[in-house]
């Protein structure tokens, strides 16, 4: 019987720096991913503008493209984009700057239309950042032009919406939010 390895954030930080790849732990395995491409890097930073602005407007949180996450020592998540409230993001920082708190809402844009990238981002990371609280969870498929929306219903991260087309990315959670799809791609 072999005895699979279990990394922690200790390995990450031995890990050589590469600016064309990131290192991610979910629990306890280690997933790397080249760099995304333009059309991904396009669609994280379309909503992350979008809740920027809509941040500036209201004063309720903090958005943020491709923060480092420090959920435990056997899970740290680079997401494409999150927002954080203001009362959560109080503290939430380490002396590095990484959150070490479950953000609110977590981005995730696919970057590849293979199996593994899939199972990362709809099986792993969806239970990760259900482990750790993470309210709401949006999938962004850039090649379908399309949307999930998860939400979390106490046990588990949940799909609640699917849009595509003319629709516009709104949630409960922020009031007043807005981003048409189109906007996007």
């Amino acid at each position: 019987m072999s005895v699979q390895r279990r990394y922690t954030s200790r390995d990450l930080e031995s890990m050589p720096y590469d600016e064309w790849y990131r290192y991610e732990i979910i629990d306890g395995e280690l997933h790397v991913t080249a760099a995304p491409s333009w059309w991904h890097q396009r669609a994280a930073c379309e909503i992350c503008y979008a809740l920027s602005d809509w941040c500036d407007r209201t004063g309720m949180g903090e958005s943020v493209v491709a923060p480092g996450v420090i959920f435990g020592p056997y899970d740290e998540a680079i997401p494409d984009t999150l927002w954080i409230s203001s009362a959560r993001f109080n503290g939430a920082l380490d002396e590095n700057g990484h959150l070490i708190v479950a953000p609110e809402l977590i981005v995730e844009v696919l970057s590849h239309d293979d199996e593994t990238d899939h199972r990362r981002v709809y099986e792993l990371k969806r239970r990760q950042y259900a482990r750790y609280g993470v309210a709401e969870y949006w999938i962004v498929d850039w090649q379908l032009r399309q949307v999930e929306i998860f939400r979390h219903d106490g046990r588990a991260l949940e799909l609640v919406a699917t849009l595509s087309g003319d629709d516009a990315l709104t949630t409960p959670m922020l009031p007043g939010f807005s981003c048409p799809l189109c906007r996007l791609w």
